[in-house]
């Protein structure tokens, strides 16, 4: 998952310690990683640390202490100077306002020709200044472990959320942006990036509603911040209305009994067992119960009241923001600048995607049905595929052709995580020419000592970036893999140079012109930009005394997939913060990680790692073929599953929320979800659901959750157009990945998307993009 929530308006020389393991650690041998080497040199020294410090608690340990000076004190998290201590954050968000009111003089006060060309790059920096708080707030107030960074990184948050709120709706800074657009004497000298930034901060300013009444103004900004408000409510409080449901030792038949053990509670006449996690999974896979199927689906699906009243909330709230802008829904507000630009353009994408998925799965459930019936032990009867059926039966339906191939799954033993990391960064070498270096942190620098940090350095350039790996699981922290932007590129002015130099005397003005964040200077240019520096979040078990993380294979296309997010981060270096790496359209920015999972089943990228981790074997291909056979079985069905999210996000997010209304006012989202489910589903879903209260997407993707089904089609045809499928290598040719970085990666969002795919693609018919070009995008199709 892509997580960044500002929009302003969007809002060294290496040494390896010897190590100390208490296991055997082999280098991986590839064909494109420089073969047969006779000595040790630094970057087989950084390749093999690469893997050590993930796969090696001790040697971690040994490896960050070795690095370490004698001075213990705090750097601060991420090196920022201020986060010293949890009260730095209150310091860095009031400091961070009164850098924004001199910010927003300079554009206000800009009369002459000169001061006029400087408002998007002056505007840019006030993003900037508030993103470096917002983006970072954010992040800590929900991965780290102390309580006390955790509250003030929310008071800060909220602090500079508001604040941006009301800039949003000052109108003199909009008039004098528009003033400078519309000049051409200004506008003639702006370079094509500062064009974009003012285009895209005007468009950011109009969904603000800016052009109207001081009173309409102060309620955008009260809405936005109930809507922030709710929008965290309904994350929190995700929850089945029932907890528990009791069922009978005969009913759980079919279940393993050591995943009952787990989290399950023996009483008189059954078990009671919980209706989130594992245990609720497992049965709804493996109960041969049908009834007792039933019970658990509804149970398992269906939200309490309190829930479905705060989503209603929610979605009223961002209805009326929208009118306030001007527009009919919500939707159509969000949707003008990213690549469908209207609701109708998604919908004809996504029915076209429906049309195309249809046959397959109607194929699926004939396979379904038929196990079914002959189960039952009546093959003419009148019985269909239930909601609570296809889990079961897909599971079902895997045994038995993974029975078939007599070969137990043993995969995980060839992806250590260390392996993997290795194997990403060997990638990275061959497409991009940039490679991952292990970095001791810093006193005070990470929120916990699993975290390690990752240097991304540039076989020309040096340190492009900084990325921190938190991929181990511990108390408290959330399951869910995530990419995080706490920093983005921008290219720092001499003249903030100075202006910090003046502004903290005691420390290095390099350094406190980014609060003491990354860096890259270049003396022979004089130029210098924030690196960007990217937290990588999983949930994987630590590294035993006896043997490694070992990976199963969804878990290795999960760590492709947020790495892509995290190479368009890296890569997407541009002078302005507001249109670097992953700051693009919401429905542009999946591409790059979506087709990230194209490469971890590609034979030559898995020859560059997959080894297994004791006997050092390479990883034979025909057990991923048979991992991928399985996997595309049931494909159609998953496809269908997020084509009706993506449609009930659209409904939910169009004009119904406030003209489809109960005599309470109340938003009927059950009804919603029952219309889309009779019109685009092919399995009926029961009356009593009410499974939207688990859509935490609507938060972060409201309106444009299409975007994954959207990229999953563009990333196929990217894949084949430009990877060659991965035939003859194409995975891992540099000339493949120069041309994905040339035509897409290179611009983040400072060039339109569609042009980035028509020239990557080489093909016209999408330059203008438009509805026709969605529906072309569409018929191409989902193939994983």
């Amino acid at each position: 998952m892509l997580k960044s929530s500002c929009r302003l308006l969007r809002a060294s020389t290496y040494h390896t310690p010897r190590p100390s393991t208490s296991f055997p650690y082999r280098a991986c041998r590839s064909l494109t990683v420089a073969a047969a080497e006779t000595r040790t040199t630094p970057q087989k020294q950084n390749d093999d640390t690469l893997r050590n410090v993930f796969d090696s608690h001790s040697f971690w340990s040994d490896f960050r202490d070795a690095h370490r000076s004698a001075n213990s004190q705090s750097k601060g998290l991420f090196e920022n100077h201020y986060l010293t201590k949890p009260a730095g954050f209150i310091e860095f968000s009031k400091t961070t306002a009164e850098q924004c009111q001199r910010l927003v003089a300079r554009v206000v006060q800009a009369s002459t020709v000169e001061e006029r060309c400087l408002v998007p790059k002056i505007l840019d920096r006030l993003s900037d200044s508030l993103c470096r708080v917002l983006d970072m707030a954010d992040f800590v107030r929900a991965t780290h472990p102390d309580i006390d960074f955790q509250e003030a990184a929310t008071e800060a948050y909220s602090m500079l959320y508001e604040f941006m709120n009301v800039l949003n709706t000052t109108p003199d800074l909009k008039t004098r942006l528009e003033e400078a657009l519309n000049d051409p004497s200004v506008s003639a000298k702006w370079t094509d990036e500062e064009k974009m930034v003012a285009r895209i901060l005007l468009k950011d300013f109009s969904n603000s509603a800016i052009d109207t009444s001081d009173e309409k103004r102060q309620a955008f900004v009260d809405l936005s911040t109930q809507v922030s408000q709710l929008g965290s409510k309904f994350i929190k409080d995700m929850r089945p209305e029932t907890s528990t449901i009791s069922l009978s030792n005969r009913q759980l038949k079919g279940v393993d009994p050591l995943v009952l053990q787990q989290a399950s509670k023996r009483h008189l006449t059954g078990i009671s067992i919980p209706t989130t996690g594992l245990v609720a999974f497992t049965a709804l896979r493996s109960m041969k119960d049908e009834s007792a199927r039933k019970d658990l689906y509804l149970a398992v699906k269906t939200s309490p009241k309190s829930q479905l009243q705060t989503l209603s909330d929610f979605l009223q709230t961002r209805a009326r923001i929208a009118n306030l802008a001007g527009y009919s829904s919500y939707a159509e507000m969000y949707l003008t600048d990213k690549l469908a630009k209207t609701p109708t353009a998604v919908n004809s994408f996504l029915d076209a995607l429906s049309r195309d998925n249809k046959r397959i799965v109607r194929e699926e459930l004939d396979e379904m049905l038929t196990m079914k019936k002959a189960e039952v032990g009546s093959l003419d009867s009148p019985i269909q595929i239930e909601a609570w059926d296809k889990d079961y039966y897909q599971a079902r339906l895997s045994d038995k052709y993974r029975s078939r191939s007599r070969r137990p799954d043993f995969m995980s033993a060839y992806f250590s995580l260390g392996t993997v990391m290795q194997g990403l960064s060997r990638l990275f070498i061959n497409l991009y020419g940039v490679r991952f270096v292990p970095t001791a942190t810093a006193p005070g620098e990470a929120w916990t000592t699993d975290v390690r940090r990752l240097d991304v350095v540039d076989e020309t350039e040096g340190r492009i970036a900084v990325l921190y790996c938190d991929l181990f699981a511990r108390a408290g922290k959330s399951p869910n893999p995530a990419h995080f932007t706490l920093r983005c590129s921008r290219l720092i002015d001499p003249s903030e140079i100075q202006e910090a130099a003046a502004l903290h005397p005691n420390l290095d003005p390099l350094q406190a012109v980014n609060d003491g964040m990354a860096i890259s200077h270049n003396p022979r240019t004089n130029t210098t930009y924030q690196l960007p520096t990217i937290a990588l979040i999983c949930d994987f078990q630590p590294p035993s005394p006896s043997e490694p993380t070992l990976l199963a294979f969804r878990d290795v296309r999960t760590l492709f997939h947020e790495m892509g997010h995290a190479i368009h981060s890296i890569l997407g270096r541009t002078a302005h913060q507001v249109v670097s790496g992953t700051r693009c359209a919401t429905d542009f920015a999946e591409l790059p990680s979506v087709l990230m999972e194209h490469f971890a089943a590609d034979p030559a990228v898995l020859a560059l790692f997959a080894r297994h981790w004791h006997t050092d074997a390479p990883l034979p291909y025909d057990m991923v073929a048979e991992h991928l056979a399985l996997d595309r079985r049931g494909q159609g069905a998953e496809t269908e599953h997020q084509i009706l999210l993506a449609m009930l996000d659209q409904a939910y997010h169009s004009s119904l929320p406030l003209t489809t209304t109960t005599t309470e006012g109340v938003f009927d989202s059950t009804q919603v979800l029952q219309d889309v489910h009779d019109r685009y589903g092919s399995v009926r879903e029961q009356r009593e659901t009410s499974s939207q209260g688990f859509f935490g997407h609507l938060v972060e993707y409201g309106g444009t959750y299409y975007s994954y089904l959207f990229d999953r089609a563009i990333a196929g045809k990217v894949w084949e157009s430009v990877f060659d499928g991965g035939r003859e290598g194409g995975a891992v040719s540099r000339r493949n990945g120069e041309r994905l970085h040339g035509e897409v990666l290179k611009w983040g969002g400072s060039r339109d998307p569609w042009r980035c795919l028509s020239a990557l693609l080489g093909d016209e018919r999408l330059r203008d993009g438009g509805e026709l070009a969605m529906e072309e995008v569409g018929r191409w199709g989902v193939k994983d």
